[in-house]
C-alpha cells in the first residue's frame, strides 16, 4: 500500500475532496514563504514516476466507495513533477465519473508535455502569487530554472488550449503582494491569463515564514475589485467537519491532544492519517478556538485549550 491517498476532506473550493499525493513530502519547484506545509526539501523540476502508478490507483480505487464530490491531485508537493500525471488521469477516468481536480503552482504550464498531460482533467486550478520577477523570487522562491516570465507564459498558454474549467488562485501575503503597486502588477497579469474563476486567498494557517502573514477579509475584498473578471474570496471552510463521517477522526485528535500536546506529524503519525487531512481539522479546531498553540524550537504543537 502506497498511503498516498487521503479523504475524502472538505476542501473550500470542492467539497469532499478525495486527495491523491503524486511526490515524495515537500518535492516541489518552489518553497512559497507562505506553505502550511513547511520548507521544501527537494526543489526541482525533474519530472518522473516518483510513487507508483500502479500502487496509487489501486489504493485509490478502495477509496472510491466514499463517494466524493472530486479526485483531486495535489498533496504533498507539485503534482505537476509526476510524469505519468496523464496515464494517471485516464485510468481514474476509466474507473469512476468522478472529477478529477489538478491543484498545480503552474510553475510547469511552460512546458507542452506538461499542458498536453493535463488536458483530460475537469479543473485545474494553477496559482499565481506575483506580478513581476522580483516579488516571485521573494514570494514563491522558485527553482533557478524557472523565471517568471516563462511561469506566466505558460499560464497564459494553457489558459488558450486548455477546455476544462481553469480557476486561478491568487494568494495574498501582507506587507508583499497587498502593496497597491505590486497587487497592480498581478492583476494585469490575471487579465492577460484571462482565467474562468479568479480566487484570492491569505494566510490562515502557521506558515513556514513568521514574516508571511495574511491580510483582513475587508483588505482582500477591496483588492478583489481590482479584478476584471469573475473574482471570489475563498472563505475559510467551517461546519463539515460536524458530519458523522468527519466526526470520528475530529474525536480522535482532540482525545489525542488531551493526553500531550503534538505536533503535525506527531498526530499524522499516531492516528495514522495524511498530514493534510490533519491540517484540515486542525484548521477547523483553532476556528472554534479549541486548540492552544505553542513553538518548540522551530515546531509547532498543539493542545486542547482551557475553557
Amino acid at each position: 500500500m502506497t498511503n498516498q491517498i487521503f479523504g475524502p476532506v472538505p476542501s473550500r473550493r470542492l467539497g469532499r475532496s478525495l486527495g491523491v499525493d503524486l511526490v515524495p513530502f515537500k518535492t516541489c519547484s518552489y518553497d512559497c514563504i507562505y506553505c502550511q506545509l513547511g520548507r521544501t526539501t527537494c526543489k526541482t523540476i525533474e519530472r518522473k514516476e516518483w510513487i507508483p502508478l500502479d500502487g496509487i490507483l489501486e489504493e485509490l480505487k478502495e477509496k472510491l466507495a466514499s463517494k466524493p464530490d472530486y479526485v483531486t491531485l495535489s498533496g504533498s508537493g507539485e503534482p505537476t513533477l509526476y510524469s505519468r500525471v496523464d496515464e494517471l488521469i485516464d485510468r481514474i477516468k476509466a474507473m469512476t465519473d468522478v472529477p478529477v481536480a489538478v491543484l498545480t503552482n503552474g510553475s510547469l504550464l511552460w512546458d507542452k508535455d506538461v499542458r498536453n498531460q493535463l488536458m483530460r482533467a475537469d479543473l485545474v486550478v494553477p496559482s499565481l502569487d506575483a506580478g513581476d520577477q522580483s516579488m516571485f523570487r521573494l514570494v514563491n522562491r522558485p527553482h533557478e530554472e524557472i523565471p517568471f516570465e516563462q511561469m506566466l507564459d505558460g499560464l497564459i498558454d494553457f489558459r488558450r488550449e486548455f477546455r476544462g474549467k481553469y480557476w486561478l488562485e491568487v494568494f495574498v501575503v501582507g506587507a508583499y503582494t497587498a502593496v497597491p503597486d505590486e497587487f497592480a502588477k498581478l492583476a494585469k497579469c490575471v487579465d492577460r491569463i484571462k482565467p474562468d474563476r479568479v480566487q484570492l486567498n491569505t494566510v490562515t494557517r502557521p506558515p513556514t515564514e513568521k514574516y508571511a502573514v495574511g491580510v483582513s477579509s475587508h483588505r482582500l475584498t477591496e483588492l478583489m475589485s481590482l479584478f476584471h473578471l469573475p473574482a471570489e474570496l475563498i472563505a475559510d471552510f467551517h461546519g463539515v467537519h460536524r458530519q458523522a463521517e468527519f466526526a470520528a477522526g475530529r474525536k480522535d485528535i482532540l482525545q489525542m491532544l488531551r493526553r500531550r500536546p503534538c505536533s503535525m506529524d506527531d498526530i499524522a503519525g499516531g492516528l495514522d492519517m495524511h498530514r493534510n487531512e490533519v491540517i484540515k481539522y486542525i484548521e477547523e479546531l483553532n476556528a472554534e478556538n479549541l486548540l492552544e498553540e505553542s513553538l518548540t524550537g522551530d515546531k509547532l504543537y498543539y493542545k486542547v485549550a482551557r475553557l
